[in-house]
């Protein structure tokens, strides 16, 4: 009886670990929708905080900034790529709010 009772537990304590490690890859993703295996994939996940696009750690926001991304499945949300991408468009607004 023990011995099923340890089973039980190891089990669920399995499950709710694994359910952990596939939340932490699909970090921030609201959408996932892949077109064909090897082709691309459509992503939507929150934008980085302008301030901490300069970080080693950038975070994600929760104001509701949503991006709409058609490419790669093994995308990043958090990465040097997606990083470069939204200093480039900050800047660009910038630009264009503040231009004489």
């Amino acid at each position: 009886m023990n011995k099923a009772k340890l089973l039980t537990a190891l089990a669920l304590l399995a499950g709710v670990v694994g359910a952990g490690a596939s939340s932490v890859r699909a970090q921030g993703e609201i959408l996932k929708q892949v077109a064909e295996t090897g082709t691309y994939c459509h992503v939507k996940f929150p934008a980085i905080r302008e301030e901490t696009l300069s970080e080693a750690t950038p975070g994600l926001t929760t104001s509701g900034d949503l991006i709409d991304f058609y490419g790669s499945c093994d995308h990043d949300p958090l990465g040097k790529e997606e990083v470069q991408s939204q200093k480039l468009q900050w800047q660009h607004r910038f630009d264009t709010d503040y231009a004489d």
